[in-house]
């Protein structure tokens, strides 16, 4: 890939919402390359924190639900029956949904930010490679996952992240929105 490439689908990259997909199903080849090519993040000591738990089918529909009702459940007087059925039907919307998790280093060789920040690496690379397939992509971290050790099943030293919504969609182009990086940037020079 040449670099002007790259930067061209790096810029291209966006968070796309369940809204917006289609009723095509993103075969699961593709959802296990998007998977591999976060296995191909950077991680400290080789440590390869990421993990992953993949919705489909029905499994979608469980997982709206459980959203849906530990939302309700712990909502109390903010509720609002709007969040209430966007969150229920997001996982519905979506061909796969993939539960972004981290196993810790069980040594504690490397600390956790650095696990953390390799997980995040690994989403990057799974976004890039949705964004190049032309597939919505979408990562959420709704207190309610991020909570949800046992409902996900999850071992000792592994905690969720977020999800990962995934859907196929029509051809879209969305507005960038990002201040100049000199903004942000300080130059060192002696």
């Amino acid at each position: 890939m040449a670099p002007a490439e790259l930067t061209a689908l790096i810029r291209r990259r966006r968070s796309i919402f369940p809204k917006m997909y289609n009723d095509q199903p993103i075969p699961d080849a593709l959802i296990e390359e998007v998977l591999e090519n976060a296995s191909w993040a950077p991680s400290h000591r080789l440590t390869e924190p990421w993990r992953f738990k993949v919705f489909r089918g029905e499994a979608l529909q469980r997982l709206g639900l459980f959203l849906a009702d530990s939302y309700r459940d712990n909502s109390g007087a903010q509720f609002s029956e709007l969040k209430y059925q966007k969150t229920l039907e997001g996982p519905q919307r979506s061909s796969a949904v993939i539960a972004i998790c981290m196993q810790r280093d069980p040594a504690g060789q490397v600390p956790e930010w650095e696990e953390i920040a390799a997980v995040a690496c690994a989403v990057q690379n799974m976004w890039l490679t949705c964004t190049a397939y032309g597939i919505g992509a979408y990562w959420s971290t709704p207190g309610t996952i991020l909570n949800a050790d046992a409902w996900l099943d999850l071992h000792a030293g592994e905690r969720c992240l977020g999800i990962f919504y995934m859907g196929n969609v029509d051809p879209i182009s969305l507005p960038a929105k990002r201040s100049p990086v000199l903004e942000k940037t300080v130059w060192i020079t002696t």
